[in-house]
């Protein structure tokens, strides 16, 4: 997403560096500026408030600041960064395996929460209000009990052991799907919390709710029904006609969360490709393409067509690369006029969602206690 750089050399330091690799300044996370800051052990002043390392830093490799102002009324928030205060349950101290997978996990739960915050969308967390968002990061493979990915009441779960490659691709292969990755799961998980606070509740929620329901299908729909059938008999004929994957023709919900996380892929790539400054060039490639390809800065006021027409090109330049290093392609997926209909639904939800909240700071009244 976006390439944070080094407050002292502006060298690309990113969202897992502690030290600048260009000249070894100690950096961390500003969720605000979205950029990186002087990370120094008494903390930095930004805008009259002290910022400073979040106290996960040495345990789980955050590089996140965090609020350094206590409140004695703050209930488990233990000095940490703000995606890392939304962590509502994650392994035990001493259970040091399931420990060591909590590290990448965590990270790709910051990356959700950056690319959330920097589209526009309100993200509360549930220790401030009921139904907040909340992330139970736990693991099946050393408690010996299974853990069911998925979001209830705005608490999304993660199962630990799908960090780990071998395990994540043996599922993958067994469920028959192209993609499968941790940031995939919380992207998908968190289109849920969205479509319940934002399409069936929020403010827009009569007038997106009908909509969504003749785009997607009515999600009152039995859910435990449509599992039993499509893992009995799978999906539909011909379901590619009308479905970015074959999950998302379970149920409405699965739909739209499918949807919703292939939003994110796009848009989060796309900025990764513009802060990069590539562009394509039709005068230049040996493939006949319209006109040249120069991601834009933001496309809140463009037509779900756009972005789209710009990710068609990129995603064949990024597929043709990975093919070139013998890997599979990068987005592995055919995007048809239904599912362009339904991106279009999800790109209208986040963007009205967004302008709606502006002014939106997640951060702001975060009574958070210094570590």
């Amino acid at each position: 997403m976006h390439a944070l750089t080094c407050p002292i050399c502006n060298a690309l330091s990113g969202f897992v560096n502690q030290e600048c690799p260009g000249c070894g300044t100690t950096v961390g996370v500003h969720l605000p500026s979205r950029s990186l800051v002087v990370a120094s052990e008494d903390g930095v002043e930004i805008d009259g408030r002290r910022w400073v390392r979040c106290s996960n830093w040495a345990g789980t490799g955050c590089n996140w600041m965090t609020l350094a102002e206590v409140d004695e009324s703050s209930i488990g928030l233990r000095g940490r960064c703000f995606p890392g205060s939304l962590v509502r349950r994650h392994p035990e101290a001493d259970d040091t395996i399931a420990l060591e997978k909590l590290n990448p996990t965590a990270r790709d739960m910051r990356m959700l929460i950056y690319q959330l915050v920097d589209l526009g969308l309100p993200v509360e967390p549930f220790w401030r209000s009921d139904g907040g968002l909340a992330f139970d990061l736990l693991s099946s493979l050393t408690t010996g009990r299974p853990v069911m990915i998925g979001h209830a009441n705005g608490v999304i779960t993660i199962d630990l052991a799908e960090s780990m490659d071998a395990y994540r691709e043996r599922l993958r292969v067994d469920l028959g799907e192209q993609y499968r990755t941790m940031l995939g799961h919380f992207r998908h998980e968190v289109g849920h919390y969205f479509e319940h606070i934002l399409v069936e509740t929020g403010d827009g929620a009569t007038e997106y709710l009908d909509k969504a329901r003749e785009i997607f299908g009515d999600e009152r729909a039995g859910y435990a029904d449509a599992i039993t059938r499509h893992y009995t008999y799978g999906p539909p004929r011909n379901w590619q006609d009308s479905f970015i994957s074959e999950y998302a023709t379970m149920h409405p919900w699965e739909d739209f969360a499918e949807c919703f996380a292939h939003y994110l892929h796009i848009t989060g790539t796309i900025d990764t490709a513009r802060e990069s400054g590539l562009m394509l060039e039709s005068d230049q490639v040996r493939f006949t393409m319209d006109h040249d390809i120069v991601p834009l800065a933001s496309y809140a006021d463009e037509p779900i067509e756009r972005l789209l027409y710009d990710w068609k090109w990129l995603s064949t330049m990024f597929n043709r690369v990975n093919a070139a290093m013998g890997r599979r392609p990068l987005y592995p997926f055919d995007i048809p006029k239904p599912v362009v209909r339904k991106l279009g639904f999800v790109h209208r939800v986040i963007r009205e969602t967004a302008k709606r909240h502006h002014t939106h700071d997640p951060l702001v009244d975060v009574p958070m206690t210094s570590a």
